[in-house]
């Protein structure tokens, strides 16, 4: 029994280092869209996308199947692929554990993702008002799991939106030293 904590702990240790490469195969793509106004401009597509499956949420069966199929498929997947885009170029900040981020890129992803976590929690306050509020209208229940889903991938996508933002363009020279170092 004394020896599967080391066999698990060697086997995170293999996980965490398959992370570490994926993440910098990754921290290398798309090197010309790395500035602030590129990013900005992703932030937005997925803002748009949000509220696009939130109005989809909202319209769902009381302007039938085409409006809400169109908003929420077109939604889902401008939101798919800002957020895809978003989350290469931010650095994977936004998600999981790393060994990879400095201090100052752990800082980044500990404010946003306490802010994530708030935004999250009220938008989860909300989507509960409005399932009770739909809960005796025809197909409530089902409105309700679409609109806590909206609100759901919604708050997922915050701390993403907060980095695409906010983060500062990426120094060209970091760039080509790190493509140098292959």
């Amino acid at each position: 029994m004394t020896e599967q904590p080391g066999r698990l702990a060697a086997y995170w240790e293999r996980q965490l280092d398959k992370m570490d490469e994926r993440e910098l195969r990754h921290s290398r793509r798309l090197p010309g869209w790395r500035t602030r106004r590129r990013r900005r401009a992703l932030t937005a597509a997925l803002a748009l996308a949000d509220l696009g499956l939130i109005a989809g949420a909202a319209v769902f069966t009381t302007a039938g199947d085409w409006l809400f199929g169109a908003v929420w498929v077109g939604s889902a997947l401008l939101g798919g692929v800002s957020f895809l885009l978003l989350r290469i170029l931010t650095g994977r900040m936004s998600g999981g554990f790393s060994r990879l981020l400095d201090e100052r890129e752990r800082e980044w992803r500990h404010r946003v993702t306490y802010i994530g976590f708030q935004v999250l929690s009220y938008l989860m306050i909300a989507a509960m008002i409005y399932s009770l509020l739909v809960a005796h209208a025809e197909d409530g229940g089902l409105r309700g799991a679409m609109m806590i889903s909206a609100l759901l991938v919604t708050g997922t996508t915050v701390p993403s939106l907060l980095l695409g933002w906010s983060l500062p363009d990426d120094d060209p020279e970091d760039f080509e030293e790190g493509m140098r170092n292959d």
